[in-house]
């Protein structure tokens, strides 16, 4: 009897033409697209100088600036109030005012001040600006105290070289760190929605009706509802990892088997959740509504764009209720680090038992009138 369910639930799925090509091209563009929008690396911060020293000292500190790859000079003004002119013009992000005889009160005292003044309407880049721009004066302040250190004392002055070494992203890129969260945002859209809709859909047409005189048990129904958004999910999932190859040379250091074998209880685990808001929708646009809700909730408890541990504390304990936590989890540590099912334990037991819970509910709420 379930093989002709599941023929059926086949063949309703590529009777709709536009279904195919949403799970074909969906992850194809999202994956292209997504990362290159999805980004969090500050860059390209147009700042404004006032140099009142005009002295080699502070060409210097400028010409290091210029060169560190975040800062854009677009503009060197005669004072302090000329530039803030341009912050108010949204021509520049932040000032830096190197003050009169910098140069010889870093000579005579060791020590001297220069002034950072960020715009922080847009607070994420004006408090990085400023971090950035704060860590090159310190690192130029250092280097010309073992300088002037140097010269005084007429030998070497001994100094730690500090080599950054970082582990798993060694560049920093952030697409690296954002692409497998992408890749779970789409399955979840893929997997939420569309089972979503079904029995809904099928509730509309009148063709429920058909199945509820049918001796078809429950249990039955909604596995065969499950299996062709299960085979689309891994279609989804399988097109995500070509576009991230092709287009970004992004490959797991860990194993494809574990992200497969992840990803089929993350399916069955959300699909469930989709049949279930389908069985307690009476429309079609209830069920979109629902669904919208709790995916988009789901999304920003995840850790997608902020990590959990950032979160407020009843932010973080609210996070356990979201699946795609678990499984973003999942593929970040093994594109990044490699992990092995052993080390992923806690989300195993969580996707488990999501997939169980969602789809025993599933079960349970169908209403099968006989």
């Amino acid at each position: 009897m379930i093989k002709y369910l599941i023929e059926k639930e086949f063949k309703q799925f590529f009777r709709n033409t536009f279904l195919p090509k949403v799970v074909v091209a969906l992850p194809f563009f999202a994956v292209l697209i997504f990362p290159l929008v999805a980004n969090f690396d500050v860059g390209h911060i147009n700042l404004s100088i006032v140099d009142n020293d005009k002295s080699p000292y502070s060409a210097q500190l400028i010409q290091k600036v210029a060169s560190s790859g975040y800062f854009s000079i677009t503009d060197v003004s005669a004072g302090y109030a000329a530039a803030l002119k341009s912050i108010e013009n949204n021509t520049a992000d932040a000032i830096l005012e190197i003050p009169g005889r910098m140069e010889a009160t870093l000579v005579r005292e060791g020590t001297a001040k220069v002034l950072i003044s960020a715009n922080t309407v847009n607070g994420m880049k004006g408090g990085l600006g400023s971090a950035y721009l704060s860590s090159i004066v310190a690192d130029f302040n250092a280097h010309i105290r073992s300088e002037l250190m140097q010269v005084k004392s007429g030998r070497a002055v001994p100094a730690l070289n500090i080599v950054p070494m970082y582990k798993f992203n060694p560049r920093l890129v952030y697409k690296v760190y954002m692409i497998p969260a992408i890749m779970i945002m789409i399955l979840a859209v893929v997997g939420g929605f569309l089972p979503a809709l079904n029995i809904v859909s099928e509730k509309e047409s009148g063709t429920i009706e058909q199945m509820n005189v049918t001796p078809v048990s429950k249990f039955q129904f909604i596995v065969a509802k499950l299996i062709p958004y299960w085979v689309a999910g891994f279609v989804v999932l399988t097109i995500s990892f070509l576009a991230a190859w092709v287009f970004y040379g992004l490959l797991p250091v860990g194993s494809f088997v574990t992200l497969y074998f992840f990803t089929s209880l993350f399916i069955l685990a959300i699909s469930g959740f989709g049949l279930v808001i389908s069985n307690y929708a009476a429309t079609i646009q209830q069920a979109i509504f629902m669904i919208f809700f709790f995916i988009i909730t789901f999304i920003f408890m995840s850790g997608l764009y902020t990590p959990v541990a950032s979160m407020p504390l009843w932010a973080q304990q609210l996070s356990i209720i979201s699946p795609l936590k678990y499984i973003i989890m999942v593929f970040r540590l093994v594109y990044l680090k490699g992990s092995t099912l052993p080390d992923l334990a806690v989300p195993f037991a969580a996707l488990s038992g999501f997939a169980v819970f969602f789809n025993g509910w599933a079960i349970l709420s169908y209403r099968k009138k006989n």
